[in-house]
């Protein structure tokens, strides 16, 4: 198969779609993978490293396009991408289509086909192309709120883990999932209160052991009301998989918040799960509303691009292996990750989000 990775192109996404080691596993099956020049630089691989397994350069985007059976990538595609790609295109990568109708129009016009990396499920139900990069988000998280509690960043002067004669900064995290729980990981090893929010007992239970200063609850409206009122760091993590994310937090929630109190809502992606959230980019990240700074960048792990890019290939390889081969449809994985094909949308939760 001819597979082809473009440099990306959404604001500061350094990420690259395979590091050299990955795309060098599909050369030596006989497969030829092109990229476009300079498509690593960000994530510190040079063209030199992709020569070296096999792989050919090429100076645009438009040639890659061109060349290409599958699309290989990190983010949807944005802009001039949507002009390159074609019906018969096998585009591989974050859709996140729940959250963007036009988007969605589009693909569906062009009619290829567009696997998911956050809907491919394995056998137990779990993200295994999603978690590596909720893993960095989550995170992220703690370590962009902490800066943003600064004074200098309009903060409220709050050093999460406090000191003897110094309260401790509370951080409230709406999901205990793999985002929500390493944000709870990074919060916790601060010495912040940290308070988690999850409908599983196994997920509770599992957050609280992480240290005596978590308390893991159930989130009934009150007590998320509750949290939420006292937080100086709210993180939002909820996700319903191929789902638009709900609202958990409403705006008066927000709004009885102290000013310079900071909000970082991972689900953004999804559409957020804090009714004030809205996105945001890398050249802007944040926004006040009611004194909340809000912080709503909605590829966070591209801040990290070399780590990102390294745990992103790790996980897709596997699947890259079998999506190169005839019938990959049937493999159940995979499968699940087919969010449109041929004009239409398949997986139930996107075309239930968009009505």
């Amino acid at each position: 198969m001819k597979i082809g990775i473009p440099t990306e192109i959404k604001v500061l996404e350094g990420r690259v779609g395979l590091i050299p080691e990955a795309a060098g596993e599909l050369t030596k099956r006989g497969h030829e993978v092109v990229i476009q020049s300079g498509a690593g630089l960000l994530s510190g691989y040079s063209d030199s490293d992709y020569e070296a397994v096999g792989v050919k350069i090429v100076p645009d985007a438009e040639t890659v396009y061109g060349l290409s059976e599958m699309i290989i990538k990190v983010k949807e595609p944005v802009g001039p991408e949507l002009e390159l790609l074609q019906k018969h295109h096998l585009l591989f990568s974050y859709l996140h289509l729940a959250a963007a109708p036009e988007l969605t129009r589009k693909l569906q016009d062009i009619g290829l086909t567009g696997v998911a990396f956050e809907t491919v499920e394995d056998s137990a139900g779990r993200l295994p192309l999603l978690a590596p990069m909720s893993d960095i988000a989550g995170r992220l998280s703690v370590q962009i709120g902490t800066h943003l509690l600064h004074m200098p960043q309009g903060g409220r002067g709050v050093l999460l883990g406090g000191l003897p004669a110094a309260e401790r900064g509370n951080v409230v995290i709406i999901g205990g999932g793999v985002a929500g729980g390493n944000a709870a990981v990074v919060a916790t090893s601060l010495g912040a209160n940290v308070t988690v929010f999850d409908r599983s007992r196994d997920k509770l239970e599992h957050l609280r052991s992480l240290g005596a200063n978590v308390t893991a609850l159930y989130p009934y409206e009150h007590a998320i009301r509750e949290a939420v009122e006292k937080a100086d760091l709210l993180v939002g993590a909820v996700l319903v998989v191929g789902e638009k994310a709900p609202h958990i937090v409403s705006e008066d929630m927000v709004r009885s918040m102290n000013d310079g109190s900071v909000i970082v809502d991972i689900s953004v992606d999804q559409g957020g799960c804090i009714a004030t959230t809205k996105p945001t980019t890398y050249e802007s990240p944040t926004f006040v509303w009611e004194g909340v700074t809000h912080f709503g960048v909605t590829n966070m792990p591209g801040a990290v691009p070399r780590t990102a890019s390294q745990a992103l290939s790790a996980a897709i390889i596997p699947y890259m292996l079998k999506l190169v081969e005839q019938g990959w449809e049937k493999d159940p994985q995979l499968a699940k990750g087919i969010n449109v094909r041929g004009g239409d949308i398949i997986h139930p939760a996107v075309l239930e989000s968009l009505g």
